[in-house]
């Protein structure tokens, strides 16, 4: 895995924090900027530029015993839609140029797919299937995007059906892609071998996956069967987890002798956040509280945030720590540290905050500033891993 390319996916990273920090401080004072412009650069440069751009860089590095040069053109080329994206974005929104560079960047993961998918072969049965199970999720996932266009021409952009499409899009690429790529990552590293529970466990994981979707449906057309649909997912999603815990605990023992005491520290907090986010799932069991999950906006952010920084970015940050590009040192250390405050920081106030809204209480006064200030820690640490990764030594690992 070449240095020089994981630190373009870092920098994209740093970029969309420091977007992300823009659009927290216009909370506070008006800037001349359109919020919902810059809304969409970050996340597309935070989901696209550094989740996406991380795990292929891990996929052709764990798989791809010969590197062939089309994976390093495909990067770049990949990068270039990114940069379009972030260059268009935040002053036309979704417009002829951004959507010509979103397309290219879907064009690229079709690519990516189809020369990747052979190569993915290893001892490992379970860890095979999860990858290209993440891979299948995430050409799924772009129907949701090409179905934006018929739904803003048929029934406008503010239409249920404009809504779901985007919800389908979301949905798959972080519970479907990025979701099953860092497990199907992490069970190869910790050697999982295929047993019967580990086949339970992936066909559970998968029902869930599908049935899970039935939720974001039910925000726009409210069913019965809907409901039961999700309340069916939410209850696989547990047992999967359950499954999951069952699977790694035999190989935890071994983790000290093989790993670094802040990668085993990622992966702990990456498999927390992972508990998490399956218990809140529950919570959408109650009818009326499912409502108004979709309703306040600060439990939809801080359930994406928890997902993508917490449980997709801290095993992200473990991988990268185990391939020895970074070096160890307080630096570092304090880098991470960092960032998982700022992220914990966060959470806590866009639920505390949301839980207000919801109860019907006084909100949090100067909550826009309080969660601006936590979110200057995520930019401080990335940019304190990116530094370290610069100085490193190691330029391939």
């Amino acid at each position: 895995m070449t240095k020089k390319l994981v630190i373009v996916c870092l920098v994209n990273f740093l970029i969309a924090a420091f977007l992300g920090l823009i659009l927290r401080f216009a909370n506070i004072y008006s800037l001349n900027i359109n919020y919902r412009f810059f809304t969409h650069a970050h996340s597309h440069i935070a989901m696209l530029g550094w989740a996406y751009l991380m795990l292929y860089l891990l996929l052709v590095n764990y798989f791809v015993l010969e590197k062939k040069t089309i994976y390093t053109r495909l990067f770049w080329i990949t990068q270039v839609a990114v940069w379009g994206m972030m260059f268009s974005f935040p002053f036309q929104g979704y417009a002829v140029v951004s959507i010509t560079f979103s397309t290219l960047h879907i064009l690229c993961s079709y690519v990516f797919i189809f020369v990747i998918w052979k190569h993915i072969k290893t001892e490992k049965r379970i860890s095979e299937i999860l990858l290209k199970t993440s891979l299948f999720f995430m050409a799924l996932s772009t129907l949701g995007v090409w179905f934006l266009g018929p739904a803003v021409g048929l029934y406008g952009n503010t239409s249920d059906f404009y809504q779901i499409a985007i919800q389908f899009f979301l949905h798959f690429q972080f519970n479907g892609w990025f979701l099953f790529a860092v497990i199907g990552l992490f069970s190869l590293i910790l050697g999982i071998k295929d047993s019967v529970d580990c086949q339970i466990f992936y066909w559970t994981l998968l029902l869930a996956t599908l049935f899970t979707f039935a939720l974001p449906i039910n925000w726009y057309f409210t069913h019965e069967t809907l409901y039961w649909g999700n309340a069916f997912g939410v209850l696989l999603q547990v047992v999967a987890f359950i499954l999951f815990l069952k699977i790694i605990k035999p190989t935890l023992h071994s983790m000290p002798a093989r790993a670094s005491k802040l990668e085993i520290y990622l992966y702990s907090v990456s498999i927390f956040c992972l508990s998490i986010k399956v218990a809140l799932q529950l919570t959408s069991l109650l009818p009326d509280f499912s409502q108004v999950i979709y309703q306040h906006r600060y439990f939809v952010i801080g359930f994406i945030h928890l997902l993508m920084l917490g449980t997709v970015t801290g095993f992200l940050f473990a991988f990268l720590m185990r391939n020895q590009l970074t070096r160890p040192s307080s630096s570092l250390s304090f880098g991470v540290f960092c960032f998982l405050a700022g992220f914990l920081l966060t959470e806590m106030l866009l639920f505390i905050q949301g839980y207000l809204y919801f109860a019907e209480l006084p909100i949090m006064p100067h909550y826009n500033l309080f969660l601006f200030i936590a979110s200057i820690f995520l930019p401080i640490g990335i940019a304190l891993i990116l530094y370290n990764l610069i100085n490193s030594k190691n330029h391939v690992a």
